[in-house]
This record gives structure tokens, C-alpha cells and sequence, in this order.
């Protein structure tokens, strides 16, 4: 993802550079460029893309504030037998 939006960075870069250094162009050109071209489309997508990331953290984060206000001991169930052993029966 972050290779992507560096390329994309890099040509609205360059269109402003271009727009700043041709005859008919000018700087304010070259603000507008890159800000249309590159800054406010980049900030949409990279916030856009990291929202699934933002969830998981949030997420997490419940998950921790909710098991610390538990107090998390003796919330796991006993070890069973290994897998594929039937328990032991008693015989009276």
C-alpha cells in the first residue's frame, strides 16, 4: 500500500514541479496541483485503506480493557486428556 501512495506522491511531485518551472505556469499552480493531485487524494486513501487496521486496534484494545476488568484468573478451562484418549473410567 505505502509503495503505491510514494509513487503517486512522487508524480503529483513532479507535475508541480512542472507547472512551477513552465512559462506559462505559475507557483500558485503548483500549490493547487499538488494539493488536488496529491496531498488531499492520498490523505483519502490512506484513510481509507488503514480502517480495517484501526478496528483490529480498537478492537484489541476492548478486548484488553475487558479482560483486565475481570481480573483474567482462573478464566481458562482445565487442560483435558490428550487428544484421541477416552478418560479413564473408575470400576466399582
Amino acid at each position: 500500500m505505502y509503495l503505491v501512495a510514494i509513487a503517486w506522491a512522487y508524480v503529483a511531485l513532479m507535475m508541480a514541479a512542472a507547472e512551477a518551472v513552465s512559462p506559462q505556469g505559475s507557483l500558485f499552480g503548483a500549490f493547487v496541483t499538488l494539493m488536488l493531485y496529491g496531498v488531499l487524494p492520498l490523505g483519502l486513501l490512506i484513510y481509507i485503506l488503514g480502517t480495517p487496521g484501526r478496528k483490529r486496534r480498537r478492537r484489541a484494545a476492548e478486548l484488553a480493557a475487558a479482560s483486565t476488568a475481570e481480573g483474567d484468573a482462573g478464566s481458562h478451562a482445565a487442560p483435558g486428556p490428550p487428544e484421541g484418549f477416552a478418560p479413564e473410567r473408575e470400576e466399582k
